[in-house]
């Protein structure tokens, strides 16, 4: 069924991906082999974070990884059974090595009137910012805010504040994982954006992360939800253009992608590309001395297995692919019960750090795991 799947992706997709911004490989994937027919690559090496016990909680999801002082920070939500439970918090973890990780610290309590969830990282200076993205239970149709705390050390925090627009209002939107910078300073990510959850580009020229943040334009594809057909994007450069990448609510299990060539402040329509995605969160970003890599589960299905990262040399032709985590025997089984939990590796996201690129993700949605691939296996010669 799958191999059906992934042909009909592929091959429905690509006349449109000839027009979208990117593209994989017709020969990329073998939708008749075990693990898509990829190996690792060399030095791949998979660490837990945090371990889902009969003593703990059980639900861990959406683990977002970040590089600070010298040490890996990962942040993700936890709650003791359910996804998106009320007693949902935020927790993160500390390590030297990303082999060996502390206890988990809470960053968010859980609120009487709104669901906590986790919103990514930046840091400015000597400071570190952790955003927490609030989702008020009164709101609807269904969305929220974003708020911040700093920290000088990574364990003291400072109180919960509102992260602000461009014209110095909160920001009314569920801010997305991926703060990053542009070559020139400018910060981009893209927020799920009130009312509901209509996602848009978002940036600013506030060093901070913490003020100044405006929509880009982009027309949203068709959609009767309250929620955008395009929604979850990660991004990446290639040379003066950007590419937004976005799951796609449609379920057409591949990849959309948005162009940008003015700083994120106009983009192209979303377009289908020929990507194989499962129908879920996936993470982007560039290769230290050039080209870009893609992570997400290309298994053209709502199976979150394998995990894949998939890299191009120019940002547009996307032909080699790895894997870092497998299929079949070696998905590991669903451990506790829980509402929204499935077997697989859900929602990765990624930093390069230290000589590698670092995925974290959650697996089974109840542990928390590291897989970190040296940027020298990926890296075209």
């Amino acid at each position: 069924m799958r191999s059906l799947l992934l042909l009909t992706a592929l091959i429905t997709g690509l006349c449109q991906a000839q027009e979208a911004p990117i593209r994989a490989a017709e020969d990329l994937f073998d939708a008749k082999a075990l693990n898509l027919g990829l190996e690792m690559a060399p030095g791949t090496e998979t660490y837990t974070v945090f371990k889902a016990e009969d003593h703990t909680h059980q639900y861990n999801h959406g683990a977002v990884p970040f590089a600070f002082n010298g040490k890996l920070y990962v942040q993700w939500q936890s709650s003791p059974k359910d996804e998106d439970a009320p007693m949902t918090q935020v927790r993160y973890a500390m390590s030297v090595d990303g082999k060996r990780w502390s206890d988990a610290i809470i960053l968010a309590e859980p609120r009487a009137d709104a669901t906590v969830t986790n919103g990514g990282w930046w840091a400015y200076g000597d400071t570190l910012v952790a955003y927490i993205n609030v989702w008020p239970h009164a709101t609807e149709p269904r969305g929220g805010h974003v708020e911040y705390r700093t920290s000088k050390d990574g364990i003291h925090w400072s109180a919960a504040k509102p992260v602000l627009d461009h014209q110095g209002e909160p920001l009314q939107g569920i801010l997305e994982q991926d703060v990053r910078a542009l070559q020139d300073g400018r910060l981009l990510t893209a927020a799920h954006l009130q009312p509901g959850l209509k996602v848009a580009p978002l940036f600013t020229d506030d060093a901070t992360g913490l003020t100044g943040w405006q929509a880009g334009e982009m027309n949203n594809l068709p959609s009767d939800s309250d929620v955008s057909r395009e929604i979850e994007p990660s991004w990446f450069s290639r040379g003066d253009e950007l590419v937004m990448i976005f799951r796609d609510q449609d379920s057409s299990f591949r990849i959309l992608a948005s162009l940008s060539d003015d700083r994120g402040e106009t983009w192209s329509t979303p377009a289908v590309t020929n990507i194989p995605d499962s129908r879920a969160k996936q993470s982007a970003g560039n290769l230290p001395g050039g080209g870009a890599f893609i992570i997400n589960n290309p298994s053209a299905s709502k199976e979150r297995y394998p995990l894949v990262i998939t890299t191009s040399a120019d940002g547009q032709l996307f032909d080699r692919a790895y894997i870092l985590r497998g299929e079949g025997d070696d998905v590991p089984a669903q451990k506790y019960p829980g509402r929204y939990k499935r077997i697989g590796y859900s929602y990765p996201k990624s930093t390069v750090h230290n000589g590698y690129v670092y995925t974290t993700y959650g697996t089974g949605k109840e542990d928390i795991d590291i897989t970190r691939v040296p940027i020298a296996a990926l890296q075209y010669k």
